[in-house]
């Protein structure tokens, strides 16, 4: 892959959602397009149902939205605007596994997921923590990757490792506050808060305990896993379906993927295929080990040698397409919250170079480790 792209936008949210909007237009229609069959196929969500039905549902969810934050509704707003795609189906493009649990209606047969971690300060020699993940969704997903640097008016500057027309995936702003996430599949999805708009309000924040209260109290759509941490090593793994969050400080290393490893949300989850289940218990053992032999020697070059992990030809934490299995890694990145730091690589790690960001000053270096 060639080096990630990078697009910043400052002002007001309008503004910077009408300039990510123009910037990206085709690329913003195409993802939509692809992300609103991929809700009526049988692969994610519910085979034959009707686009309409889909947008409809949108639309319902769109008052938790403003509820919720209507600066990042005025930012949707502006990207609709900018790229000439309905705020309803850019809500559907940006939440898209959000609405995959709404509409769930069958065992969960895709297998995708990232795999993400977290390790504290006394694991490393440098005394910095990190966070990271791999970015593994629908292999048609990998074009539309871009690093977002956005530059609010009145809120921290952050970098938002996401796709075209998505108002954030996972981030670190100039605050030191970090947000990782992997998706989970719940019986629960209903009406809501999409998780990209929960990601980038715990990123407007500058203390982890505001980042932490915005998760903690949002009416949420789906399921997901969110990873926290703030500049002083602090952090957090929230198992999160709407009506339950699970939270779990971090001492050491935290590694999770895609089922939830808390008791009590184990019975909320969609029943899953064979092939699903391998995936994410063979990749949380794989990192698990990977951090357990790395003790005490963790680092960015080690952090990125995790998201590089294959072993054999089967499920691994840098996933490559196989028959029947249409996901790979799209992507990964490194955090360091204590120094404003991160590096990130678009494609499969394996066979791409990582390139060094800040956040509030765009620096990409290209870090051949």
């Amino acid at each position: 892959m060639p080096p990630l792209r990078t697009l910043t936008v400052a002002g007001d949210p309008y503004r910077m959602g009408y300039e990510h909007g123009q910037a990206y237009a085709k690329a913003i229609g195409e993802l939509t397009e692809e992300r609103l069959r991929l809700c009526a196929s049988d692969d994610w969500a519910r085979a034959g149902v009707h686009p309409l039905v889909i947008t409809e549902l949108a639309g319902r969810c769109m008052p938790y939205h403003h509820r919720f934050d209507e600066s990042l509704c005025a930012e949707l707003e502006g990207l609709a605007d900018g790229s000439g795609v309905p705020m309803v189906e850019l809500l559907i493009m940006n939440g898209f596994t959000d609405f995959v649990d709404v509409l769930h209606q069958h065992v969960v047969d895709d297998p995708g997921g990232c795999t993400a971690f977290m390790t504290s300060p006394d694991q490393s020699p440098d005394g910095r923590g990190y966070l990271g993940q791999t970015w593994d969704m629908h292999t048609t997903a990998t074009p539309y990757v871009l690093m977002l640097d956005i530059r609010p008016s009145g809120k921290p500057a952050a970098l938002m490792f996401t796709l075209t027309g998505c108002v954030g995936m996972i981030g670190l702003n100039e605050a030191g506050i970090a947000v990782g996430i992997n998706n989970l599949f719940t019986t629960e999805g209903r009406k809501g808060v999409t998780w990209p708009f929960v990601v980038r309000k715990m990123l407007a924040q500058s203390d982890l305990d505001a980042a932490m209260n915005v998760l903690e109290s949002a009416d949420l759509a789906g399921a997901h896993n969110y990873l926290v941490m703030g500049p002083d090593g602090r952090g957090y793994n929230v198992e999160a379906v709407p009506s339950l969050r699970s939270v779990t400080p971090l001492e050491s290393t935290i590694v999770h993927t895609n089922h939830c490893q808390e008791t009590a949300l184990v019975s909320l989850e969609r029943q899953r295929s064979e092939a699903s289940r391998q995936s994410t218990v063979t990749r949380l053992d794989q990192a698990q080990r990977f951090l357990s032999d790395h003790a005490g020697r963790v680092d960015v070059d080690a952090l990125i040698g995790l998201t590089r992990l294959r072993e054999g030809n089967g499920f691994s934490v840098c996933q490559t397409p196989a028959q029947g299995y249409d996901v790979e890694s799209s992507g990964a990145c490194v955090m360091s919250p204590s120094t404003r730091e991160m590096w990130a690589v678009w494609g499969l790690p394996s066979e791409n170079d990582y390139q060094r960001f800040t956040p509030g000053g765009l620096r990409a270096d290209t870090v051949s480790t």
